[in-house]
């Protein structure tokens, strides 16, 4: 069959299963497949499709159609103009934790120490040392698999020399002269316990819960991050982290309550909803 007649084909296959995304996914689906970009499906729609390239399309589509997500799929996602190595050791890295780097980017100048909480792939802080120059990355996780992940994102991005990765419980010990950063950055597990198995398919079946999980309130890991960032960051250095749309107030009060922070500002993402909390440590 021709490249465009297997892609309506790929389409109506998701449809059936219920992908919302059918078009985009069948789309990205295919060229992984065929090796081929985005420009093939306009410019070249008769193009034959091999028996192999149609047998690996339908095992993608048959993957998907489990509502295995595309990213873990095709093993690379695109975040803040960057292509990071993903699998089911990390979450997947969204549109809307942009917004959280570009809120850092706001702060960071070159040569600071940036710290990353619950690094996952690596995608924030990565992408902080991406758009600065002579900043330095220490990252933080507490499963060594996701780690490596982020090592090799670092690898493949040529920041190897300016990170560091270390495998702990939110906040890492070492030297106390390396102790001090000027921004700290983290998307913490910020979902309700109770609420995991009301997520979509391809979030509470296939990314990792260790990372999805904020305890009974969702609030557990903000408590932590608020009561002891201080003790990492220098007068003046700012903590800013993401947040669910329903979590600003509570986030912000637990600052308040904290006394050692100012200018505490909530930022909305693109769908208006509250997405990054910032604020300025005394």
């Amino acid at each position: 069959m021709d490249y465009r007649t297997v892609y309506q084909t790929g389409i109506e296959q998701l449809e059936r299963a219920g992908i919302a995304e059918a078009k985009l996914d069948a789309r990205l689906l295919l060229e992984y497949a065929c090796g081929t970009d985005h420009s093939t499906l306009f410019a070249h729609p008769d193009r034959e499709v091999t028996d192999k390239e149609q047998e690996t399309y339908n095992e993608l589509l048959g993957r998907r159609e489990k509502r295995e997500p595309v990213a873990y799929i095709l093993g690379t996602w695109d975040f803040m103009g960057l292509t990071f190595k993903v699998c089911s050791d990390v979450l997947i890295p969204e549109q809307d934790s942009e917004l959280l780097v570009e809120e850092a980017m706001r702060f960071c100048e070159d040569g600071m120490r940036v710290l990353d909480l619950c690094t996952g792939s690596g995608c924030i802080g990565l992408s902080v040392l991406n758009y600065t120059n002579y900043t330095s990355l220490v990252a933080t996780d507490i499963s060594p698999a996701a780690l490596a992940v982020a090592g090799e994102n670092a690898q493949q991005l040529g920041f190897a020399d300016r990170a560091e990765f270390i495998e702990t419980d939110l906040f890492p010990e070492i030297p106390e002269k390396d102790k001090r950063f000027d921004l700290i950055v983290s998307n913490p597990p910020y979902i309700a316990s109770s609420v995991i198995e009301e997520l979509a398919p391809e979030v509470k079946d296939y990314e990792p819960r260790l990372a999805l999980d904020g305890d009974e309130d969702g609030l557990t890991f903000y408590r932590r991050i608020v009561d002891n960032a201080g003790n990492y960051l220098y007068s003046s250095g700012y903590l800013i982290m993401e947040i669910g749309y329903d979590q600003a107030d509570a986030v912000k009060a637990l600052m308040e309550a904290n006394g050692k922070y100012h200018d505490i500002e909530v930022i909305k993402d693109y769908g208006g909803n509250d997405r990054v909390i910032r604020a300025c440590y005394f």
